[in-house]
């Protein structure tokens, strides 16, 4: 029976796309994107910009952490992240290409927000010291900031490898419902 007859039988019909992501996490995720390629790009060779991009990104990590606890359901911690246990369990099922799918973040998904915001966080506090008095050419806050953003390199490029994998499995292009807001249900 087509969706056409099944609505005339009296059937409700399912939308061919939900909002998942509202419009704070969609700008929040791409400006992200963008002041850190600037950032990583910019390093010490055009400190001005580093430092602008640098601020950008604390701003819009606070945003975003605020966000995480008042926003849209999608978009709230207690929606998205799990135990430790449950972020392994759905990786072993990732790997056997059985794991569930999520109109949200999934498990790993969410695990892997925390560990971004957690790196984005020291890199903006160590990135903040250097500008100060107090740690300016400390080397230990010096070292702390260029490993908090390379960690985040090698967090970025595993974000990606899992946004390929789950929109393999699923059927699902991932990157084009972090522009539109929108996934089938």
């Amino acid at each position: 029976m087509s969706t056409v007859d099944e609505v005339a039988a009296g059937a409700v019909a399912r939308p061919a796309t939900v909002k998942v992501w509202d419009p704070v996490v969609r700008v929040f995720h791409w400006a992200l994107v963008a002041a850190f390629v600037t950032s990583w790009a910019t390093g010490d060779e055009v400190r001005s910009i580093h430092l602008a991009s640098g601020y950008i990104i604390m701003g819009l990590v606070a945003v975003r952490v605020v966000w995480g606890f008042v926003g849209t359901r999608p978009a709230r911690f207690a929606s998205f992240v799990h135990r430790p246990s449950t972020v392994l369990a759905y990786l072993r099922d990732t790997l056997r290409l059985r794991a569930r799918r999520h109109i949200g973040h999934n498990p790993a998904g969410g695990a892997m927000i925390l560990a971004l915001l957690s790196g984005l966080a020291v890199v903006c506090a160590t990135g903040f010291m250097m500008t100060t008095d107090a740690y300016w050419g400390v080397e230990w806050v010096e070292d702390l900031h260029g490993a908090a953003a390379n960690l985040l390199i090698i967090l970025a490029g595993l974000h990606l490898a899992g946004v390929a994998a789950a929109s393999f499995e699923h059927r699902e292009n991932l990157v084009k419902a972090m522009i539109t807001g929108r996934k089938r249900p």
